[in-house]
C-alpha cells in the first residue's frame, strides 16, 4: 500500500512538472518583446469597402464616431511557418455595446503565435438595432481568409472562432448560423452568453442585440443552444461557477446540446474567478487554463 501511494505521488509530481515545463515557454514567448501582445500585423483589412449588405445606421467616416466606435476591420498576425497554419478569429466581449479588445483580443496574439496559429483580431460592428450586423462581419472575415489563404499562409480548412462573453455569443452564433461558404472548423468560448432566454441570459447583451421586447421567434433564433446541429464545429468552453454576470447555465446548456448532437466538446468549469478575466494572469487558474487550451489545440490540428 505504501509503495503504491509513493508511486502515485511520483506520477503526480511528474505530471505537474511536465505541465510546468510546457507552460513556462508559453509565458516566455507571450511576454517577450511585446508585453501586451502588440506588433505589426501581417495584414490589416477593412471590411465592406464596397458596401455592406446591412447597416446599423452608424457613419464610420464621421471622425466623431471613430472616437468612440471603430470601423469594422481585422488584423491578421501569422507566425512564421513552412506550411499553412490554422487561424482563429477573435471576438472580444462588451455586451454588444463596446469591445474589450485588449485582454480579450490583441493580448492573445503571442499565445496563439507560439502554438503556430494565426490570430485574426476582429473589430466587428455593433448592432445598434440590427441583429444581423455583427455576425455578417464574422462571415465576411471567414470568406476573406479562405479566399486569401495562400497569400496569408493560412490553412483554409482550419479556421475557427474565439469569443468572450457577448463576443462568445457572437462566436457561437457564427458557429451555429453560418452560411455554407463561411462555416467554421472550431470554436473557443470564454464565459459566453449563449441563450436569449430571459431567465438565464445577460440582459444587456440581449437588449443590445434583439431589443427590449423581442418576439419569441427572435429569442429562439439567437438562443444558440437551440441552434446546434451535427455540422456545428467542435468546441472548447471555459467558465467559472461563481460568474454572476453570465449564468453558468449558458455554457452548460450549450455543452449539453453539443453532446446531444455528437459534436466533440470540452468544458472547463473553475470554482472561482468571476467574469471577464480573458488572458489576465490575475485569474487564479490562469496557468492551468492555458495548459488545457494548449492541450486541446494539439488534439485538433
Amino acid at each position: 500500500m505504501k509503495k503504491t501511494f509513493t508511486t502515485l505521488m511520483l506520477l503526480a509530481f511528474a505530471t505537474v512538472s511536465m505541465m510546468a515545463q510546457q507552460i513556462a515557454p508559453v509565458y516566455d514567448k507571450m511576454f517577450t518583446n511585446s508585453t501586451l501582445g502588440f506588433s505589426n500585423p501581417t495584414a490589416s483589412v477593412k471590411l465592406w469597402e464596397n458596401g455592406a449588405p446591412n447597416s446599423n445606421g452608424v457613419d464610420y467616416n464621421d471622425p466623431a464616431v471613430n472616437q468612440r466606435e471603430l470601423a469594422p476591420k481585422f488584423d491578421v498576425f501569422v507566425p512564421k511557418s513552412d506550411k499553412p497554419v490554422p487561424a482563429v478569429i477573435v471576438c472580444p466581449g462588451g455586451g454588444y455595446m463596446m469591445e474589450s479588445s485588449y485582454h480579450e483580443g490583441y493580448m492573445w496574439r503571442n499565445f496563439f503565435g507560439y502554438q503556430g496559429i494565426a490570430t485574426v483580431m476582429l473589430t466587428y460592428r455593433l448592432p445598434h438595432g440590427n441583429h444581423l450586423v455583427p455576425a455578417s462581419d464574422v462571415y465576411e472575415t471567414v470568406r476573406y481568409l479562405r479566399t486569401h489563404a495562400s497569400e496569408l499562409n493560412i490553412n483554409p480548412d482550419q479556421i475557427g472562432v474565439m469569443g468572450f462573453s457577448a463576443g462568445g455569443h457572437l462566436a457561437s452564433t457564427a458557429a451555429t448560423h453560418a452560411p455554407e461558404d463561411a462555416r467554421l472548423n472550431f470554436q473557443i468560448l470564454f464565459y459566453p452568453v449563449i441563450t436569449m432566454d430571459a431567465k438565464y441570459t445577460h440582459q444587456g447583451t440581449r437588449e443590445s442585440l434583439i431589443g427590449k421586447n423581442p418576439s419569441e421567434e427572435m429569442v429562439k433564433l439567437y438562443s444558440n443552444e437551440l441552434q446546434v446541429n451535427e455540422k456545428t464545429p467542435q468546441a472548447f468552453i471555459v467558465l467559472t461557477s461563481d460568474d454572476t454576470a453570465v449564468p453558468p447555465l449558458n455554457s452548460a446548456r450549450y455543452y449539453a446540446a453539443l453532446c446531444e448532437k455528437g459534436v466533440p466538446a470540452v468544458m472547463h468549469v473553475y470554482p472561482n474567478g468571476g467574469h471577464g478575466f480573458g488572458i489576465n494572469d490575475s485569474f487564479p487558474y490562469h496557468a492551468h487554463l492555458l495548459f488545457e487550451l494548449v492541450s486541446w489545440l494539439s488534439t485538433i490540428f
